[in-house]
């Protein structure tokens, strides 16, 4: 009876452990190892992924033969958005090239949710983003069984202030939808000069200008 009971505190241990593994938040590899893993809809064994920067095309992965194609002025990211680098796919499924430049096209490439990369990208086509600068925030995530949970941010304005907020998504596994999305409020407010609503603008606003100093009299005592 002692050994039945040690036997199933022992299984109870293990399994216990497994699930807090499954759930221990990992955080994202750069945003090129990401798009590298990516996982097409389409069984296409025939595409290449190429990463701009200032001018040049860098190709980061070849599936298939090599293949002549044309470099592209215009591309996508799912991390911060920089004009001068950026990604794009050339897709040759269907026998010509055909050039993925942008988040939407990037989602129809990719399709269902197969792995966690493709689940970043999901997102990306919402409007979320993986934040290389802030990891702990932005750029994590966990698993069980049946979803994916996401850390990403979000630039939720580009007014006055500049401002990115961070959320936790949950995404089920082999599917195209988000269950649920968590707000865990702003974690960059940035303000300029030209903020009318700059909270130190207004403080200095409100501090009253210095009174003028009374005048000292002119005028001399006349002796009687």
């Amino acid at each position: 009876m002692i050994k039945y009971k040690y036997r199933l505190f022992a299984l109870i241990c293990f399994l216990s452990g497994i699930a807090l593994s499954a759930q221990e938040k990992k955080q994202f590899p750069n945003i090129s190892v990401v798009l590298q893993n990516i996982i097409p809809d389409v069984k296409n064994n025939s595409w290449i992924l190429i990463h701009k920067s200032y001018g040049k095309d860098n190709i980061i992965k070849q599936s298939g033969e090599k293949k002549d194609f044309e470099s592209q002025s215009l591309g996508f990211n799912i991390g911060i958005a920089d004009g001068d680098s950026f990604y794009y796919i050339v897709d040759f499924s269907k026998g010509k090239p055909e050039y993925i430049t942008d988040l939407m096209g990037l989602g129809k490439f990719v399709g269902k949710v197969d792995n966690i990369y493709d689940a970043a990208v999901f997102a990306a086509t919402e409007g979320y983003i993986i934040d290389e600068e802030f990891r702990d925030l932005a750029a994590n995530y966990y698993q069980d069984s049946t979803n994916y949970y996401l850390d990403l941010g979000k630039l939720t304005s580009k007014e006055c202030p500049y401002q990115k907020k961070h959320f936790t998504l949950t995404i089920p596994k082999s599917g195209e939808k988000i269950l649920n999305v968590k707000e865990n409020g702003s974690y960059i407010e940035l303000y300029n000069k030209k903020c009318t609503n700059n909270p130190r603008l207004l403080k200095l606003e409100k501090k009253e200008e210095p009174k003028d100093e009374p005048k000292k009299s002119n005028k001399s005592t006349k002796r009687r």
